[in-house]
């Protein structure tokens, strides 16, 4: 697959050959599902379990007569109602942490991103490199290049600072090394805009 290389002042800047095997994949809504679904759950975070009854470690032992002593019939010290006995009602943890084949990963990062080259909402640069971290400036040329209503957009090794700097007031604009790529942040955008250098770096995942 070819696609127009442009600055980012929306010059052409000639073309960049794409790999098919990675962004000429039949996109397939069951795999975008389950990594998606994947993706979540890891992030959530698990709840702090607290000791219960049967948690607790102390005497089971009868501690007080059963008639006489004006109390009620207490047969534990581990009740809830004692200081230092279990909580009652309290939060249990919970296993957020689900697996999922790495094919299966590999599969919907690559079908996530032929579907934006597919849709015609993927946008190839040059370089996002910016002289003056300005946000009117890098507004300026989101218009020219048309990023949509929100844009995620990737760079080599590590996102250019001024680019970064400039775009941190500017909403629904987000900017990640390709090494944070997947398929939920590029699937909650319009728009996927990749360097020559992310390109590259996509593409030798998979391939190496």
């Amino acid at each position: 697959m070819k696609l127009k290389v442009k600055t980012l002042d929306a010059k052409a800047k000639g073309d960049i050959e794409l790999n098919d095997d990675v962004f000429g994949v039949e996109a397939r809504a069951d795999i975008l599902h389950r990594v998606v679904n994947w993706q979540r759950e890891k992030a959530r975070g698990t709840a702090r379990a607290v000791r219960e009854r049967g948690d607790v470690a102390r005497t089971g032992k009868k501690f007080g007569n059963q008639k006489g002593g004006g109390t009620a019939r207490h047969g534990s010290r581990r009740a809830p109602i004692f200081v230092g006995g279990g909580k009652a009602h309290g939060p249990r943890k919970r296993d957020f942490n689900p697996s999922l084949n790495k094919k299966v990963r590999a599969l919907g990062l690559k079908m996530a991103l032929s579907d934006k080259a597919k849709n015609d909402n993927l946008i190839v640069l040059e370089n996002i490199e910016l002289k003056d971290a300005k946000t009117k400036a890098l507004l300026a040329n989101i218009e020219k290049l048309g990023f949509g209503k929100s844009a995620l957009v990737m760079d080599g090794e590590a996102v250019n600072d001024a680019f970064s700097k400039a775009s941190n007031n500017i909403p629904r604009l987000n900017v990640m090394p390709a090494a944070g790529a997947n398929v939920y942040d590029i699937l909650n955008h319009e728009t996927l805009v990749l360097t020559r250098a992310a390109v590259e770096k996509l593409e030798a995942r998979f391939n190496g």
